[in-house]
């Protein structure tokens, strides 16, 4: 036989592009089209109802940036139309080469409820499966003009101030359409064959066999009746399409999805128009289609369809009771989980799940995380601490270098608590079900032989409206197939129940599950991650004093509404494209703003609590609410700060600059203004490696090759500019409290001023870089070189630490050129070791080399700010305080308690006595996270401890009130088996036994 595959191939696209998929439409008539564009803002339904429209037509043009545009159609179906299914198209203008990314829709009727979105590949609304003639439509369509912002080059269209008032967008169609199902269905069977034709082997005989049945079926289509004769061809199909798949075949479970970031090429009030269009096209879809499944993560965005939408809600309540809308996940939002702080992660678990348990009654089992930009080692005991079993996610396939080995797996975290994880091997979460990304699903999936299924969330997202009836046929069809994978719509859980049983004992990856790639998001958008620091610590600082005053002071009410609501508003902005500093311009004003109401409604909570634990009185009181004591003021307490052994003395340096010493450490400023020194007196040891300085200004190009707000590339190290020329330099003596040098710096358009300062009795030198910063595309660094032979770094994460090798001997290591840490990270070698910490910084990079006199050198440096173009063209522009302290002769666990008490400030208030703390620990390796009231408003207190230096521990809970019972509870605070908590002794005191890194919740029922 001759080989004419590739012609019989081409006339199939051809036939199926222009002569079948337009048929599916046999006849039309236009629909009467009014308009009126909202000025500013979208408006409420109502008063879009009610807008004074006027006449508009196809080829409009209309939508200016951010818009909003308002069509009434109307219209009737013409009597000779009886007994044909009848659809409306209203085309807004849509680029079918992208799902979303651009102007959307949704449909009203005249009532003001919703009919269903409208999305690229989602144009259609049904009018009628067998019209009658005559039926009348009258909708509105609330049409958002959001601007296409994917071409990753710098656009001012980002935010509404600067975006253009031109319009974006012409209408393109408005039609009542005959809808042809039985076409439709042909081109699903040609679509669905002719993918799976291409995956096959060249040489398989499947392939010809659907070949000769496809040029067979378009021999029986008269392409000028395709209408007439679709059946026909149909028919010549059904064989081909009837063989079953091989027994062997790879089972996939589809899971309907749309993953709408909650922010990011859009604003935060753009996400909730967003969702309620797609949900809406959901529960549409499910009412025709009763085998449908879709899973919907993000308590926030279904908490926003409640609030804006109530009518959508009690859809989807009733969807979700039926078990075909699926809440997972388990979090407030899907969170970066990088920098996101421990009691922060804790409690996107709280809300998450409490919210659907509450207004679902859904406990959810999975974590679904498909799109984060790497997954923390502390993630597995959360997971498992808030009742969750199984763990998904997609994106560490984004990863640029290594491959990961393994698609099904244990995933172990710090502390050695094990989750069921699985990484959908389709490499996507907005799955077409298309023969392609199946066949790459069944090829990819690396554990063949011991395991058979993988999962694949497939629909359009980012505002592409979910999964489509194309979705469902393909579905249909690729059930039992030969040549594809099996699938199976059907629930994650019911995915994982028998993943989990048929590969009971995968393999364990062990640690963080790092993203090699997007590292620039460690320190993209400085102000935001700062915002978020600093409302972590100012939730802890409220809720400690907030539950030690109602405790404590009569009549005084725990502020429960507004604790819940600020933790959802910073839990709403760890969302992954807004901490990490990868949205738009809007996103990040918006963010700023939002941090700055949220400081000042913490700080009036929390200083309400110190005064009226204070009292009335004169005495000046130091609150302390870092989890140590400091000052001789304990944890938790406030009293009278002890005074310093010994005063701070500032000398001339021989060679120029300054000498300052506290009787601990020796620090020596050169004439450069740099750090040249810093002598742990006590321990007799130098810090920093000879002939170097430390808080060394380096300055890099920084300009990846895609991505970049998310990506640094390793080849900006290449090169460097050290920031060593000087414009002044001062000293400030402090009397023996305090001494500081500040030095002043101009580099290209900016300009630094950094302060070096000494203070009596610490252990630390303080530094803070101030930056007025108007560069582009360059990367600003802070360099300590350390005389320390560390074989790897030790950085803080959620609940403990994670090590990293600091040597380069593979591709793993290489490939974390730049790492995350919170408060702080630590090098050692035996014996002594040294800590940075910071205040709101991310971003580190730690390297080793040999000295020509065989010391070794590891340098630790902060990313502190950069300055990327898009999606924001003025990205961290503007002045920047960031502050970092150098900590020599630090072990982990005098990082830990330096890092806290850098991040959680003293505060001083007037008042009658010393405060007691509301409860106490007696090991400093057990760390108190937060004090709080419970949830229920029991007022029993809840305690979250973690251990954490990595080593097991006992302690004793002393509690400042009587108890009548101490119980270990989970995230949600509910009892959990097994306890590490003794019962009280008859003194209160509860006797505490952690291992390595283990968090423990404890609740203490008030007597």
């Amino acid at each position: 036989m001759h080989d004419d595959r590739s012609i019989a191939e081409h006339r199939l696209r051809r036939v199926l592009a222009e002569r079948i998929k337009p048929a599916v439409r046999s006849r039309s008539v236009p629909l009467t089209v009014e308009r009126w564009d909202a000025p500013g803002e979208p408006v409420p339904v109502a008063e879009g109802l009610a807008a004074p429209y006027r006449p508009c037509a196809t080829g409009d043009a209309w939508g200016p940036a951010w818009g909003t545009t308002w069509f009434k159609v109307t219209g009737s179906v013409p009597a000779d139309w009886a007994g044909r299914a009848v659809e409306a198209v209203l085309d807004l203008g849509f680029d079918r080469m992208m799902p979303g990314f651009q102007c959307e829709g949704l449909v009203h009727r005249a009532d003001g409820s919703e009919v269903k979105g409208l999305n690229p590949y989602n144009d259609w609304v049904r009018v009628a499966d067998r019209a009658t003639g005559g039926e009348r439509v009258e909708w509105y369509v609330e049409a958002a003009s959001n601007p296409v912002l994917v071409s990753h080059s710098p656009t001012y269209e980002g935010d509404r101030p600067t975006s253009g008032d031109q319009p974006l967008y012409r209408l393109a169609r408005m039609d009542l359409t005959v809808f042809e199902t039985e076409v439709w269905e042909l081109v699903q069977d040609l679509d669905v064959l002719h993918e799976l034709m291409t995956q096959l082997d060249g040489a398989d005989a499947r392939r010809y066999a659907i070949l000769r049945a496809v040029d067979s079926a378009l021999d029986e289509v008269d392409l000028t009746d395709v209408p007439g004769t679709a059946a026909a061809a149909r028919a010549l199909l059904a064989p081909v399409l009837a063989v079953p798949a091989n027994a062997s075949a790879h089972r996939i479970s589809a899971v309907g999805h749309a993953h709408i970031d909650s922010a990011w090429l859009w604003p935060l009030r753009e996400t909730v128009r967003k969702v309620s269009r797609t949900t809406s096209n959901v529960v549409s879809l499910m009412d025709e289609h009763p085998e449908f499944v879709f899973a919907m993560s993000q308590a926030q965005q279904l908490d926003w369809i409640r609030t804006h939408r109530p009518e959508l809600f009690e859809r989807i309540k009733k969807k979700v009771a039926d078990g075909r809308f699926v809440p997972v996940g388990g979090m407030w939002v899907e969170s970066d989980t990088n920098m996101v702080g421990g009691e922060a992660m804790a409690r996107q678990f709280l809300y998450g799940k409490k919210f659907f348990l509450d207004e679902f009654g859904i406990e959810t089992r999975n974590v679904w995380l498909p799109d984060s930009f790497g997954y923390t080692a502390a993630m597995p005991q959360i997971v498992k601490l808030s009742g969750s079993q199984w763990f998904l996610t997609q994106k560490i396939s984004w990863s640029q270098v290594n491959k990961f080995p393994h698609h099904t797996f244990w995933w172990e975290g710090i502390d050695g608590t094990r989750v069921f994880t699985h990484f959908p091997p389709v490499d996507t979460y907005n799955s077409d079900l298309g023969g392609a990304q199946l066949a790459h699903a069944a090829r990819n999936y690396q554990e063949k032989g011991r395991g058979s299924r993988s999962l694949v969330p497939f629909g359009w997202g980012d505002g592409g409206g979910g999964p489509t009836r194309e979705h469902l046929a393909r579905a249909r069809r690729l059930r039992d197939l030969e040549g594809s994978p099996r699938v199976e719509v059907e629930r994650p859980d019911a995915f994982f129940e028998k993943a989990h049983a048929e590969y009971e004992d995968a393999p364990v990856w062990a640690g963080e599950l790092y993203l090699e790639l997007h590292r620039g998001t460690y320190t993209s958008q400085a102000r935001t991650k700062q915002g978020n620091r600093r409302s972590e610590s100012l939730l802890r600082e409220a809720e400690l004093w907030a539950a030690t005053a109602a405790v404590r002071v009569p009549g005084l009410d725990y502020p429960y509404e507004d604790l819940e609501r600020l933790w959802k508003t910073v839990l709403l902005h760890q969302f992954h494209d807004i901490l990490p500093g990868s949205s738009i311009a809007w996103v990040h004003r918006e963010a700023r703003a939002t941090y700055a109401a949220v400081r000042e409604e913490l700080l009036a909570i929390t200083g309400a609590a110190q005064s009226a634990l204070a009292g009335e009185g004169a005495l000046e009181l130091v609150f302390n609410c870092a989890p140590h004591a400091r000052r001789g003021i304990p944890a938790g307490g406030a009293g009278r700060p002890e005074g310093a052994a010994q005063p701070v003395t500032v000398e001339e340096r021989h060679g120029g600059g300054h000498v300052l010493a506290n009787g601990r450490l020796l620090v020596e400023v050169d004439g450069r203004g740099l750090l040249v020194s810093a002598y742990d007196l006590e321990r007799g040891r130098e810090s920093l490696a000879p002939g170097s300085a430390a808080n060394l200004l380096q300055i890099h190009p920084d300009f990846p090759n895609m991505w970049d707000a998310w990506d640094i590339d390793a080849f900006y190290r290449n090169k460097v500019t050290d920031l060593v020329d000087l414009d002044s330099m001062e000293v400030t003596d402090d009397g023996p409290d305090a001494a500081t040098v500040t030095v002043t710096r101009s580099f290209g358009s900016s300009t630094a001023v950094q302060t070096i300062t000494l203070r009596a009795g610490a252990r630390t030198v303080d530094l803070v870089t101030d930056v007025e910063w108007h560069e582009t595309e360059k990367f600003l660094k802070a360099a300590f070189p350390l005389d320390v032979a560390a074989e790897r770094s030790a950085a803080e994460t959620q609940f403990g630490h994670v090590h990293r090798p600091t040597h380069t001997n593979t591709s793993w290591e290489a490939a974390k050129f730049e790492i995350c840490a919170h408060r702080w990270i630590q090098v050692e070698e035996p014996g002594w070791g040294v800590a940075l910490l910071n205040d709101s910084t991310y971003g580190h990079d730690v390297t080793r080399d040999v000295r020509p006199d065989g010391g070794r050198t590891t340098t630790v440096r902060l990313s502190l700010l950069r300055a990327p173009r898009y999606p924001d063209p003025e990205t961290d522009q503007g002045r920047h305080t960031l502050g970092y302290s150098l900590a020599p002769g630090a072990t982990t666990g005098d990082a830990v308690r330096e890092g806290h008490a850098l991040n959680l400030p003293e505060r001083s208030v007037r008042g009658a006595g010393p405060v007691e703390p509301l409860l106490a620990v007696d090991e400093d390796a057990v760390v108190v996270e937060a004090v709080k009231l419970a949830e229920d408003r029991s007022g029993d207190v809840v305690v979250r401890l973690y251990e954490s230096r990595g080593g097991r521990a006992t302690a004793t809970l002393t509690p400042g009130f009587a108890i009548t019972a101490a119980v270990e509870s989970d995230l949600l605070e509910r009892p959990v088996a097994g306890s590490a908590v003794a019962a009280p002794a008859a003194d209160g005191r509860v006797a505490l036994t952690l291992r390595p890194f283990q968090i423990l919740t404890v609740r203490l029922r008030r007597a």
